[in-house]
């Protein structure tokens, strides 16, 4: 077995207290959300915590294939550490929500690769692995702009969002939200595009919760940050 060298637990020993953490009352919400775990995240996030970074044990952790494994794996990792083959690897590997999620935005994101994975994986033929790629545009949108290209972001979104599967869809239409808000010059178009596509119109949005339709989320963001 693996021992890690900061606490001198195995992977076994790791393994047991995420069984130990396991709450079925959490596990029935988190399968109504496609996730197969149910450890509450605080409490993930503490093990994490005592845990420190350790890569080697991050590495054994998402081979077990367990979701809860591969979430504390997840936060204990160095992401510059992957290569770009192994970021892909697991990409692919990730077909539940939070982990595919946190993959992408705790590991992917702040990895060298970063970039070159946003290219390819955009024009994955799998939608869950697009849906990553364009959550990694979606950051760019927000955080470092120069060099995409808007306009065309827009046209593709316009295409083929309406039609596209569900993890793709949503992740098409947070770029879309994105552009509205960040991007004054393009706000009209992305409400635009939002209202003749109506995706999302109607997700029930529990109260003082912003819809993730487009137009009203777009329109409530630009408010509160009074860029209208």
């Amino acid at each position: 077995m693996t021992q890690t060298a900061a606490t001198g637990l195995t992977v076994a020993e790791v393994m047991a207290e995420l069984a130990a953490l396991e709450d079925p009352r959490i596990r029935e919400v988190n399968e109504r959300h496609g996730d197969d775990h149910g450890v509450n995240l605080g409490a993930l996030r503490a093990l994490a915590k005592r845990l420190k970074t350790q890569q080697d044990l991050a590495r054994d952790l998402w081979a077990t294939g367990e979701s809860a494994a591969r979430l504390l794996a997840i936060l204990i990792c160095r992401p510059k550490a992957f290569e770009r083959e192994e970021l892909d690897a697991m990409l692919r590997q990730a077909r539940t929500p939070k982990v595919h999620d946190w993959l992408v935005s705790y590991v992917v994101a702040r990895s060298p690769h970063a970039e070159e994975l946003r290219r390819a994986w955009s024009a994955d033929p799998d939608p869950v692995v697009a849906s990553a790629g364009w959550a990694l545009t979606t950051a760019r949108v927000a955080r470092k702009p120069d060099g995409l290209d808007l306009p065309g972001l827009l046209d593709v979104i316009e295409a083929e969002m309406k039609g596209a599967p569900d993890r793709l869809q949503w992740a098409m239409n947070h770029c879309l939200a994105q552009i509205g808000i960040e991007h004054a010059e393009h706000r009209a178009r992305a409400i635009d595009i939002g209202e003749r596509l109506e995706v999302l119109k109607d997700y029930p949005t529990p109260p003082n919760c912003t819809s993730p339709y487009a137009p009203i989320w777009i329109t409530e963001m630009v408010s509160r940050q009074g860029n209208g």
